[in-house]
C-alpha cells in the first residue's frame, strides 16, 4: 500500500459487534492509525486504552445565545421571536432548549444577547503505544452537529497519518444511516458493514449498501453471529452475490468475546485460539489482498 487508504467499519444499528471487530484489526494491522467516528457514544477507547493524550481541543458545533442581564431592559422581544422555547420569564437562556439560531441576537432592540461559539465536545490524539496512534472525540450530552465533530477527528487523524508515514486509517463509524455515519463514510476506500444473520440485519445491511452505492463506496461485509441463523446467513450470502458485494468472511457466536470486551481487550489478544479470533484473522488476511487491489 503505497498512498494512504482509509477503510471504515460501519453497521445498520448498534451492538452488532463493529467496535469488536475494530479492536482486533487494530491489534492485526501494524501500519496504522485508528480512529473511533462513532462521537454520540465513543467507546473504542475502552480497548484500545490510550497510553497518553498527546493533544486535545475543544470542538464548537456553533453558536449558543446568552442574554446579558445588565443590558437586558426586559422587554420580552427575544421570548416573542424563540421558537423553542428556550428563554426563561428572568431571562435565562436553557443552553440545552437553546437551537442557536440567532433570532434573539437579531431582534434584541437593546443588544444584549451575546452569540458566541459554544463548545460540544472535545476530539484527542492519543498514543497507544509503540508509536501507535489513536484518535477519538466524545460529543458532550445533549449536543448535535455530530457530522461536523466526525469530519474534524478524521482530519486529525490524516494529519498524524501523514506526519508518521503510515498508510491505513481504520475508522470505527458510527451506526445507522445518518449525518455522522455520511461523515464517517465520504471519501473512504473501503466500507465494511457488519451486520447479523436476523430478518432486522438483513434489513438494516440493505439500508448500508444504499448508502455505500450512493456514494460510489466500495462495500465488504462480514457476519458476526453467523452461526445463529444459518438460513439468514445464506440469504445474507445470496444477497451479496446478487448485488455484487464482497462476502469478507463470517464470525461465529462466542462468549470469549464478551469476556475479552470485560477485560478491555481485542479477542485476537485476549483469546487467540478460539474459533472467533481464527475468524477475523481470515478477515483480516483477506482485507489486506483487497487493500492492494484498490
Amino acid at each position: 500500500m503505497e498512498t494512504l487508504k482509509e477503510i471504515v467499519v460501519i453497521s445498520g444499528k448498534g451492538g452488532t459487534g463493529k467496535t469488536s471487530l475494530v479492536a482486533a484489526l487494530a491489534s492485526l494491522f501494524i501500519d496504522k492509525v485508528m480512529v473511533d467516528c462513532d462521537v454520540d457514544a465513543a467507546n473504542l477507547h475502552m480497548i484500545l486504552s490510550p497510553e497518553r493524550i498527546i493533544r486535545e481541543s475543544a470542538f464548537s458545533g456553533g453558536k449558543k445565545a446568552a442574554i446579558d442581564l445588565a443590558r437586558c431592559t426586559g422587554c420580552g422581544v427575544c421570548r416573542d421571536v424563540c421558537r423553542f422555547g428556550a428563554i426563561s420569564s428572568d431571562f435565562i437562556v436553557d443552553q440545552l432548549s437553546c437551537e442557536g439560531c440567532g433570532a434573539c441576537y437579531l431582534f434584541c432592540p437593546a443588544h444584549a444577547v451575546n452569540f458566541s461559539p459554544h463548545t460540544a465536545g472535545h476530539w484527542y490524539v492519543s498514543d497507544t503505544g509503540n508509536h501507535a496512534r489513536f484518535v477519538f472525540a466524545e460529543l458532550l450530552p445533549g449536543e448535535d452537529n455530530s457530522g461536523k465533530l466526525v469530519a474534524a477527528v478524521r482530519n486529525e487523524a490524516r494529519v498524524e497519518a501523514e506526519s508518521m508515514g503510515k498508510r491505513l486509517i481504520i475508522i470505527d463509524g458510527p451506526p445507522g444511516i445518518g449525518c455522522p455515519v455520511i461523515s464517517s463514510v465520504t471519501g473512504t476506500n473501503l466500507a465494511i458493514v457488519v451486520t447479523e444473520p436476523t430478518p432486522t440485519g438483513v434489513h438494516d445491511l440493505e439500508r448500508v449498501i444504499a448508502l455505500a452505492n450512493h456514494f460510489r463506496l466500495r462495500a465488504a461485509v462480514v457476519v458476526n453471529k453467523c452461526d445463529i441463523n444459518p438460513s439468514w446467513l445464506a440469504a445474507i450470502k445470496e444477497y451479496c452475490d446478487a448485488g455484487n458485494h464482497t462476502f469478507l468472511g463470517e464470525i461465529p457466536y462466542e462468549t470469549a468475546i464478551t469476556e475479552a470486551q470485560r477485560a478491555g481487550k481485542a479477542i485476537v489478544d485476549y483469546n487467540p485460539g478460539c474459533d472467533a479470533s481464527n475468524a477475523i484473522r481470515a478477515i483480516h488476511t483477506k482485507l489486506q489482498s483487497i487493500l492492494e487491489e484498490i
